[in-house]
């Protein structure tokens, strides 16, 4: 956090607040991030690292970067328990937890079938309540912060993406339910992306991919948005945050 303060020219410059200051940032610590491997949890890695955090992954595959790792399919709903005690055990207990894993299943209703239509709701819902659950009590201990990531079709449904609106739909709303119910104990964030340039879109028919003039954000760009949300000062919090490219049109 800055305070503005002016040259002798007259040019704005920014101060640092002191660390003693209620204004003061607070340190990024341990991030335990789900979906850590590619797309925007491997940007938010990145940009963890950069700004002296420590982030460690939870995955099915295993993170290009060199940091603490758990293997764990989000759609058991054991994975996350044992995925979160495996990474206290490696680096210790989590400040913050992201849950960006999550996948899709593009097609009308009657063409997907049932159970990748129900897979796409454990691993993107039920894998981030999942994961909350497990970290909560060292989040609680250590004032920690959960950061959710639901999407801008958690704001607008759209055809052929039935599941995946379902269950950003659900994220949106567990957050806002947990945000209350942890109020002065958890820090509660809710992020809304819209889409980036990442993976998530490969192995896609071509009528549901990004077309060629989609503008599309890069996700360190969003990855940067949820370290501000982490280094809140005490007292402050960002309890939704909408991230996305300029000129993309899946908002308003």
């Amino acid at each position: 956090m800055t305070a503005a303060t002016t040259t002798a020219t007259g040019t704005p410059t920014a101060v640092p607040a002191p660390e003693s200051s209620p204004l003061a940032p607070r340190s990024v610590g341990t991030v335990f991030v789900t979906g850590g491997a590619s797309g925007l949890g491997a940007a938010l890695v990145d940009v963890l690292a950069a700004v002296g955090g420590t982030p460690a992954v939870v995955d099915l595959a295993e993170p290009t970067a060199d940091v603490p790792f758990a293997s764990a399919d989000l759609g058991d709903p054991d994975a996350a328990q044992a995925a979160v005690r495996s990474l206290v055990d490696q680096v210790g207990p989590p400040d913050a937890v992201v849950t960006a894993a999550g996948i899709d299943a593009c097609g009308p209703l009657l063409d997907i079938d049932p159970e990748h239509w129900e897979r796409v709701v454990r691993v993107n819902l039920f894998g981030t309540v999942s994961m909350v659950r497990a970290a909560l009590p060292y989040l609680e201990e250590r004032h920690g912060t959960v950061v959710t990531v639901a999407s801008t079709l958690a704001l607008r449904g759209a055809g052929d993406a039935t599941a995946y609106c379902a269950s950003k739909w659900a994220i949106r709303g567990f957050t806002q339910a947990l945000a209350a119910e942890y109020a002065g104990r958890v820090g509660v964030t809710c992020l809304i992306p819209g889409g980036m340039r990442t993976p998530f879109f490969d192995g896609r028919t071509e009528q549901y991919k990004p077309g060629p003039d989609a503008d599309l954000n890069d996700p360190a760009a969003t990855a940067a948005a949820v370290v501000t949300a982490l280094t809140q000062p005490p007292g402050s919090e960002i309890r939704e945050m909408l991230v996305m490219a300029s000129g993309e049109a899946s908002w308003p």
